[in-house]
Protein backbone atom coordinates (compact mmCIF):
# COMPACT_ATOMS: atom_id res chain seq x y z
CA UNK A 1 0.00 0.00 0.00
CA UNK A 2 2.91 2.39 0.76
CA UNK A 3 4.36 1.76 -2.44
CA UNK A 4 1.54 2.69 -4.14
CA UNK A 5 0.96 6.11 -2.96
CA UNK A 6 4.77 6.73 -3.05
CA UNK A 7 4.67 5.59 -6.93
CA UNK A 8 1.94 7.73 -7.03
CA UNK A 9 3.42 10.57 -5.59
CA UNK A 10 6.23 9.86 -8.00
CA UNK A 11 4.45 10.27 -10.76
CA UNK A 12 2.33 13.32 -9.86
CA UNK A 13 5.71 14.86 -9.19
CA UNK A 14 7.02 13.91 -12.54
CA UNK A 15 4.08 15.18 -14.53
CA UNK A 16 4.49 18.44 -12.78
CA UNK A 17 7.88 18.57 -13.88
CA UNK A 18 6.99 18.00 -17.57
CA UNK A 19 5.07 20.42 -17.90
CA UNK A 20 6.47 22.79 -15.83
CA UNK A 21 9.83 22.68 -16.27
CA UNK A 22 9.76 24.03 -19.50
CA UNK A 23 8.49 27.65 -18.28
CA UNK A 24 11.05 27.86 -16.18
CA UNK A 25 13.61 27.40 -18.36
CA UNK A 26 12.40 29.81 -20.33
CA UNK A 27 11.75 32.43 -17.37
CA UNK A 28 15.69 31.50 -16.38
CA UNK A 29 17.24 31.79 -19.68
CA UNK A 30 14.53 35.50 -20.49
CA UNK A 31 17.79 37.14 -17.20
CA UNK A 32 20.74 34.97 -19.49
CA UNK A 33 23.91 38.08 -20.14
CA UNK A 34 24.49 35.77 -23.43
CA UNK A 35 22.42 34.74 -26.36
CA UNK A 36 23.30 31.13 -25.50
CA UNK A 37 19.64 29.13 -24.77
CA UNK A 38 21.91 26.43 -23.01
CA UNK A 39 24.55 28.23 -20.53
CA UNK A 40 23.63 30.26 -18.15
CA UNK A 41 26.91 33.16 -18.28
CA UNK A 42 25.23 35.75 -15.62
CA UNK A 43 21.76 37.52 -14.91
CA UNK A 44 21.19 40.67 -16.96
CA UNK A 45 17.60 42.34 -18.14
CA UNK A 46 19.42 43.37 -21.69
CA UNK A 47 16.78 40.82 -23.55
CA UNK A 48 13.35 42.92 -21.70
CA UNK A 49 15.27 46.20 -22.83
CA UNK A 50 15.95 44.60 -26.60
CA UNK A 51 11.96 43.75 -26.32
CA UNK A 52 10.69 46.51 -25.77
CA UNK A 53 12.93 48.54 -28.35
CA UNK A 54 11.72 46.08 -30.98
CA UNK A 55 8.94 47.35 -32.65
CA UNK A 56 7.84 44.47 -34.79
CA UNK A 57 7.57 42.39 -31.47
CA UNK A 58 6.07 45.37 -29.39
CA UNK A 59 3.32 45.59 -32.60
CA UNK A 60 2.54 41.59 -32.65
CA UNK A 61 1.72 42.13 -28.85
CA UNK A 62 -0.27 44.77 -29.55
CA UNK A 63 -2.06 42.99 -32.73
CA UNK A 64 -2.79 40.13 -30.07
CA UNK A 65 -4.51 41.83 -27.28
CA UNK A 66 -6.36 43.99 -29.33
CA UNK A 67 -7.61 41.35 -31.40
CA UNK A 68 -8.08 39.06 -28.63
CA UNK A 69 -10.08 41.97 -26.43
CA UNK A 70 -12.46 42.81 -29.59
CA UNK A 71 -12.86 39.01 -30.39
CA UNK A 72 -14.04 38.38 -27.05
CA UNK A 73 -16.53 40.93 -26.72
CA UNK A 74 -17.80 40.20 -30.04
CA UNK A 75 -18.19 36.69 -29.81
CA UNK A 76 -18.96 36.69 -25.98
CA UNK A 77 -22.13 39.41 -27.07
CA UNK A 78 -23.25 37.07 -30.44
CA UNK A 79 -22.56 33.75 -28.61
CA UNK A 80 -24.90 34.76 -25.31
CA UNK A 81 -27.81 35.64 -28.03
CA UNK A 82 -27.41 32.64 -29.71
CA UNK A 83 -27.42 30.51 -26.74
CA UNK A 84 -30.09 31.84 -25.20
CA UNK A 85 -32.06 32.09 -28.79
CA UNK A 86 -31.47 28.24 -28.52
CA UNK A 87 -32.86 27.26 -25.58
CA UNK A 88 -36.14 28.78 -26.54
CA UNK A 89 -36.42 27.13 -29.27
CA UNK A 90 -37.49 23.68 -30.88
CA UNK A 91 -35.61 20.52 -30.25
CA UNK A 92 -35.08 19.96 -33.67
CA UNK A 93 -33.49 23.56 -34.04
CA UNK A 94 -31.58 23.28 -31.15
CA UNK A 95 -30.15 19.77 -32.12
CA UNK A 96 -28.93 20.90 -35.42
CA UNK A 97 -27.67 24.09 -34.70
CA UNK A 98 -25.80 22.45 -31.85
CA UNK A 99 -24.23 20.12 -34.27
CA UNK A 100 -23.28 23.03 -36.46
CA UNK A 101 -21.50 24.65 -33.23
CA UNK A 102 -19.54 21.59 -33.15
CA UNK A 103 -18.01 21.67 -36.25
CA UNK A 104 -15.54 24.23 -35.25
CA UNK A 105 -14.29 22.68 -32.10
CA UNK A 106 -14.12 19.42 -33.99
CA UNK A 107 -12.47 19.69 -36.81
CA UNK A 108 -8.67 20.83 -37.15
CA UNK A 109 -7.45 24.10 -37.18
CA UNK A 110 -5.81 23.42 -40.72
CA UNK A 111 -9.21 22.86 -42.30
CA UNK A 112 -10.95 25.50 -40.48
CA UNK A 113 -7.89 27.99 -41.38
CA UNK A 114 -8.10 26.71 -44.67
CA UNK A 115 -11.44 26.73 -45.35
CA UNK A 116 -11.36 30.65 -43.98
CA UNK A 117 -8.63 31.98 -46.06
CA UNK A 118 -10.39 30.27 -49.51
CA UNK A 119 -13.67 32.00 -48.55
CA UNK A 120 -11.85 35.59 -47.84
CA UNK A 121 -9.98 34.74 -51.32
CA UNK A 122 -13.02 34.08 -53.22
CA UNK A 123 -15.08 37.06 -51.61
CA UNK A 124 -11.67 39.06 -53.13
CA UNK A 125 -10.97 40.36 -49.49
CA UNK A 126 -8.13 41.33 -49.10
CA UNK A 127 -6.12 40.03 -45.94
CA UNK A 128 -4.95 41.87 -42.80
CA UNK A 129 -6.23 43.38 -39.54
CA UNK A 130 -9.75 42.94 -40.66
CA UNK A 131 -9.74 39.42 -41.94
CA UNK A 132 -7.63 37.78 -38.86
CA UNK A 133 -10.03 39.23 -36.62
CA UNK A 134 -13.74 37.98 -38.40
CA UNK A 135 -11.43 34.55 -38.19
CA UNK A 136 -11.20 34.91 -34.66
CA UNK A 137 -14.49 36.06 -33.71
CA UNK A 138 -15.85 32.56 -35.87
CA UNK A 139 -13.76 30.40 -33.85
CA UNK A 140 -14.56 31.81 -30.64
CA UNK A 141 -18.11 32.16 -30.94
CA UNK A 142 -18.53 27.55 -30.36
CA UNK A 143 -16.24 27.67 -27.51
CA UNK A 144 -18.62 30.55 -25.69
CA UNK A 145 -22.30 29.06 -26.69
CA UNK A 146 -20.84 25.90 -25.14
CA UNK A 147 -19.98 27.53 -21.92
CA UNK A 148 -23.40 29.07 -21.60
CA UNK A 149 -25.28 26.07 -22.74
CA UNK A 150 -25.26 23.80 -19.28
CA UNK A 151 -25.96 27.18 -17.11
CA UNK A 152 -29.28 27.78 -19.32
CA UNK A 153 -30.51 24.04 -18.81
CA UNK A 154 -29.93 24.90 -14.67
CA UNK A 155 -32.08 27.99 -15.35
CA UNK A 156 -35.35 28.53 -13.89
CA UNK A 157 -37.61 29.62 -16.91
CA UNK A 158 -40.62 30.35 -14.49
CA UNK A 159 -38.09 33.42 -13.29
CA UNK A 160 -38.10 35.22 -16.65
CA UNK A 161 -41.67 34.56 -16.97
CA UNK A 162 -42.36 35.77 -13.36
CA UNK A 163 -40.63 39.16 -13.96
CA UNK A 164 -42.79 39.41 -17.55
CA UNK A 165 -45.78 38.83 -15.62
CA UNK A 166 -44.42 41.45 -13.29
CA UNK A 167 -44.34 44.52 -15.62
CA UNK A 168 -40.49 44.14 -16.90
CA UNK A 169 -40.02 44.11 -20.55
CA UNK A 170 -38.69 41.08 -22.63
CA UNK A 171 -35.22 43.27 -22.73
CA UNK A 172 -35.25 43.89 -18.86
CA UNK A 173 -36.37 40.16 -18.27
CA UNK A 174 -33.35 39.39 -20.19
CA UNK A 175 -30.49 41.17 -18.34
CA UNK A 176 -32.23 41.52 -14.79
CA UNK A 177 -33.07 38.13 -14.33
CA UNK A 178 -31.86 36.00 -17.24
CA UNK A 179 -28.09 37.02 -17.30
CA UNK A 180 -27.51 37.35 -13.80
CA UNK A 181 -28.31 33.59 -13.92
CA UNK A 182 -25.38 32.23 -16.78
CA UNK A 183 -23.26 35.39 -15.47
CA UNK A 184 -20.92 32.35 -14.93
CA UNK A 185 -21.29 30.67 -18.04
CA UNK A 186 -20.24 33.71 -19.98
CA UNK A 187 -17.15 35.03 -17.73
CA UNK A 188 -16.39 31.17 -18.73
CA UNK A 189 -16.87 31.69 -22.07
CA UNK A 190 -15.06 35.12 -22.34
CA UNK A 191 -12.29 33.87 -20.57
CA UNK A 192 -11.75 30.81 -23.00
CA UNK A 193 -12.52 32.83 -26.16
CA UNK A 194 -9.80 35.46 -25.29
CA UNK A 195 -7.44 32.53 -24.13
CA UNK A 196 -7.96 31.28 -27.68
CA UNK A 197 -7.58 34.22 -29.92
CA UNK A 198 -4.44 35.35 -28.12
CA UNK A 199 -2.75 31.99 -28.64
CA UNK A 200 -4.08 31.08 -32.20
CA UNK A 201 -1.72 30.33 -34.46
CA UNK A 202 -2.82 28.09 -36.99
CA UNK A 203 -5.90 30.16 -38.21
CA UNK A 204 -3.93 33.50 -37.89
CA UNK A 205 -1.00 32.58 -40.13
CA UNK A 206 -4.01 31.64 -43.23
CA UNK A 207 -5.72 34.43 -42.55
CA UNK A 208 -3.77 37.72 -41.58
CA UNK A 209 -1.57 39.95 -44.44
CA UNK A 210 1.36 41.64 -44.37
CA UNK A 211 2.40 43.71 -41.57
CA UNK A 212 0.09 42.14 -39.35
CA UNK A 213 1.09 39.72 -37.28
CA UNK A 214 0.07 38.68 -33.54
CA UNK A 215 2.94 37.01 -30.80
CA UNK A 216 2.25 33.54 -32.27
CA UNK A 217 2.91 34.23 -36.46
CA UNK A 218 6.08 36.63 -34.78
CA UNK A 219 7.58 33.61 -32.88
CA UNK A 220 7.15 31.46 -35.67
CA UNK A 221 8.91 34.13 -38.13
CA UNK A 222 11.73 34.40 -35.86
CA UNK A 223 12.20 30.39 -35.02
CA UNK A 224 14.95 29.97 -37.15
CA UNK A 225 17.58 32.35 -35.51
CA UNK A 226 18.35 32.35 -32.08
CA UNK A 227 16.21 35.33 -30.46
CA UNK A 228 16.51 35.50 -26.61
CA UNK A 229 14.24 38.40 -26.66
CA UNK A 230 11.29 35.44 -27.35
CA UNK A 231 12.11 34.33 -23.54
CA UNK A 232 11.89 37.56 -22.30
CA UNK A 233 7.93 38.12 -23.94
CA UNK A 234 7.05 34.36 -22.89
CA UNK A 235 8.21 35.61 -19.38
CA UNK A 236 5.82 38.50 -19.14
CA UNK A 237 2.87 36.75 -20.53
CA UNK A 238 3.37 33.58 -17.88
CA UNK A 239 3.56 37.01 -15.17
CA UNK A 240 0.27 38.35 -16.56
CA UNK A 241 -1.59 34.95 -16.39
CA UNK A 242 0.22 33.84 -12.99
CA UNK A 243 -1.41 37.19 -12.11
CA UNK A 244 -4.92 37.07 -13.52
CA UNK A 245 -5.44 33.27 -12.04
CA UNK A 246 -4.44 34.89 -8.62
CA UNK A 247 -6.48 37.87 -8.82
CA UNK A 248 -9.35 35.95 -10.14
CA UNK A 249 -9.03 33.10 -7.35
CA UNK A 250 -8.34 35.60 -4.15
CA UNK A 251 -10.71 37.93 -4.83
CA UNK A 252 -13.79 35.74 -4.57
CA UNK A 253 -12.09 34.70 -1.30
CA UNK A 254 -12.24 38.22 -0.06
CA UNK A 255 -15.70 39.27 -1.36
CA UNK A 256 -16.72 36.03 0.62
CA UNK A 257 -14.97 37.15 3.50
CA UNK A 258 -16.35 40.33 3.54
CA UNK A 259 -19.89 38.99 3.62
CA UNK A 260 -19.76 36.90 6.34
CA UNK A 261 -17.84 39.52 8.64
CA UNK A 262 -21.28 41.92 7.60
CA UNK A 263 -23.70 38.94 8.34
CA UNK A 264 -21.77 38.22 11.78
CA UNK A 265 -21.81 42.21 12.54
CA UNK A 266 -25.66 42.45 11.70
Amino acid sequence: MKKNKWFQKLYVWLIMAFFYLPIVYVVLFSFNESKSLTKFSGFSLRWYEKMFATRAMMESIYYSALIAIIATVVSTIIGTIVAIGLSKSSRLIKQVVTQVNNLPMLNPDIVTAIGLMLLFSTLNVPTGFFTLLLAHITFCIPYVILSIMPKLRQLDENLAEAALDLGCTPFQALYKVIIPQIREGIVSGALVAFTMSFDDFVISYFTTGPGINNISTYVYATTKRINPSVNALSTLIVLAITLILVLSNVLPLIKARRMKNDEKAA
